[in-house]
């Protein structure tokens, strides 16, 4: 598929980071063949990458008389970007740091754009996303389905989770009873469960969701992701941050993402809150891909470069007419698709 167009300035800023990242790396790679050619290195064995500070990288061993203890380790210039859950081959050192001398093949890998327009990754070998959402601050469908589609586009499962259950009210019991019905139609898991409390017939352990899977929470500030986390890890250090009062947005509170074993068995990946989950890099077709409802309707519309706004002809219109696309989903995806031209606009005027 046809990738955006990156305007002049988009380009020249790419470059300019490409330029002064070989920079870095080349002086780095400087330093570690010191290292290698003063035979200061121990044999190459498997870690696990487990957080992710610039340049740097905990690693902790898998295989050999370290199992189980975390290192610093460097990075090889040569090796593509590292993440949080990539294994990797890594060179232990006599100064109690290691050199990460290759990256084993990914199952999987959770990416977003970055601010240059090219994709980020933000985790890697991940066995399910859970999208966690609450009433406070109010869950809106579009961040939702910008979600779900990111995930759709990567293959991974998703499950929906409700958190802070102890925040609903009569008031707004009925709409997020309808929010979750709405996802659980079209084939979604959805659970819902309380930091705080785990009373109530619908509550869910956050263990039996997570237990021997590697899983990454995602999901706007303020719904509670480190929250949860600490109910799984009541020893870990784990700032939680409150709504703020005045815009009633979450404050972050998570700087990088970094891997938790877990007691009940399995991993999980707390990755740092996002309020806008960005998908202008994506062509109108992964888009439609991306809603499970359109997807067999790609490709049946009269004009192959139908917009889907009311054209004549449209398949996914019609297909929202007839009731078999909800209200809110038909108009998340619009309001995606015209964000992405208006970003598409206004690059191609810069050049």
């Amino acid at each position: 598929m046809a990738k955006r167009r990156l305007n002049k300035q988009q380009q020249w800023r790419i470059k300019k980071v490409q330029q002064e990242r070989a920079a870095r790396a080349a002086k780095k790679e400087e330093s570690i063949g010191e290292k290698l050619d003063a035979g200061d290195l121990g044999p190459e064995q498997q870690g696990l990458v487990i957080a992710h500070y610039g340049q740097q990288l905990d690693v902790e061993a898998l295989e050999g008389e370290d199992t189980g203890k975390v290192l610093r380790c460097f990075v090889r210039a040569n090796i593509d970007s590292l993440v949080t859950g990539d294994k990797v081959i890594w060179r232990p050192g006599s100064d109690g740091t290691g050199v990460i001398v290759a990256r084993c093949d990914r199952n999987t890998l959770l990416q977003r754009p970055d601010n240059f327009g090219a994709l980020k990754p933000v985790a890697a070998n991940i066995d399910y996303i859970i999208l966690v959402i609450a009433p406070e601050p109010e869950p809106h469908d579009n961040l939702i389905d910008r979600y779900l589609v990111a995930a759709e586009s990567t293959d991974i499962p998703v499950i929906i989770l409700l958190n802070k259950t102890d925040l609903i009210t009569d008031q707004n019991r009925e709409s997020i009873d309808r929010l979750l019905a709405r996802y659980e139609k079209l084939g979604y898991r959805t659970e819902r469960t309380s930091a705080k409390t785990l009373e109530g017939e619908q509550a869910v352990r956050v263990e039996d969701l997570v237990k021997d899977q590697t899983s990454v929470f995602v999901g706007q500030s303020g719904v509670g992701k480190s929250s949860i986390i600490q109910t799984l890890l009541p020893d870990e250090s784990i700032r939680v941050g409150a709504l703020s009062e005045s815009t009633g947005k979450g404050i972050h509170t998570t700087t990088t993402a970094r891997l938790f074993h877990l007691k009940c068995g399995g991993d999980l990946i707390d990755s740092p809150g996002i309020r806008e989950f960005g998908l202008w890099h994506m062509t109108p077709q992964e888009i439609e891909y991306g809603f499970r409802e359109i997807r067999d309707l790609i490709g049946h519309c009269r004009f192959r470069n139908c917009s889907h706004m009311g054209d004549p002809g449209c398949a996914i219109t019609q297909a929202a007419e007839d009731g078999r696309i909800s209200v809110e989903r038909m108009k998340s995806f619009r309001r995606i698709l015209q964000d992405m031209a208006e970003q598409q606009s206004r690059g191609l005027k810069a050049d």
